[in-house]
């Protein structure tokens, strides 16, 4: 399986993703935005990652390489490659699709749950609660024709999946400790007070089990989504 990771920061990678692609033998390799926003042919690639990252898909004038993003996703969604986005990556697959992205009503960032939304049989299935990582304050409109997946009491817009190989997150699924910290040191003045917003205590305060939950959740996506893939 070839995999190509789409990263904006670095301090927003792969997470535990890394550890299932390596697994299962999979060769990755990864734009990085920040330092060259150079991408590969989409003919040898089986799966494509977009991961997070503090910037808007709406700030093409200050990162000019998100319209190259945007159409590379575009087509893989078009060529029916496996396409998995992150928070940004997923407001990315919805931008690429023609839906709106924007501010959301409140910022989400702590453990917060989600619940699934069944709209479809065959669509994949989250538990009907989880409670799960989030850092972001934006949110999209769904695409046309895709099956929303999963709402929170703060954003009703948390997870959509389009045809049986693309599914956009919300939320963050691969964080590990190490990622939390990450997020943590790079963007800890976004910890104001709100409604759906933690403290630094209380997120980094979760047992080792929150992660391994989320972890194995995130396990579950990329084996729903690359099911045909080699």
């Amino acid at each position: 399986m070839n995999v190509q990771v789409l990263q904006h920061v670095p301090f927003e990678g792969p997470g535990s993703i890394a550890a299932w692609l390596s697994e299962r033998g999979a060769v990755v390799r990864t734009t990085r935005f920040y330092q060259s926003p150079v991408l590969p042919e989409l003919r040898s690639v089986d799966l494509v990652i977009a991961m997070g990252g503090p910037m808007s898909v709406n700030d093409e004038r200050d990162y000019p390489w998100l319209k190259q993003e945007k159409a590379f996703i575009k087509e893989a969604v078009d060529r029916g490659i496996a396409v998995l986005g992150v928070c940004l990556g997923a407001q990315m697959i919805a931008s690429s699709l023609g839906a709106r992205v924007f501010a959301n009503e409140h910022k989400e960032i702590g453990w917060f749950p989600v619940q699934a939304v069944f709209a479809d049989p065959e669509a994949f299935r989250f538990p009907r609660r989880a409670t799960v990582f989030h850092w972001h304050g934006e949110t999209f409109d769904l695409p046309a024709g895709a099956v929303h997946l999963a709402r929170s009491a703060g954003c009703d817009h948390q997870a959509f999946q389009i045809g049986r190989n693309v599914v956009a997150l919300q939320f963050h699924l691969e964080t590990t400790p190490e990622s939390a910290d990450q997020l943590i040191r790079h963007c800890r003045s976004e910890l104001a007070a709100g409604e759906y917003i933690q403290t630094e205590q209380a997120l980094r305060a979760v047992p080792a089990a929150a992660y391994s939950d989320i972890n194995r959740l995130m396990g579950e996506v990329l084996a729903y989504i690359t099911r045909s893939s080699g």
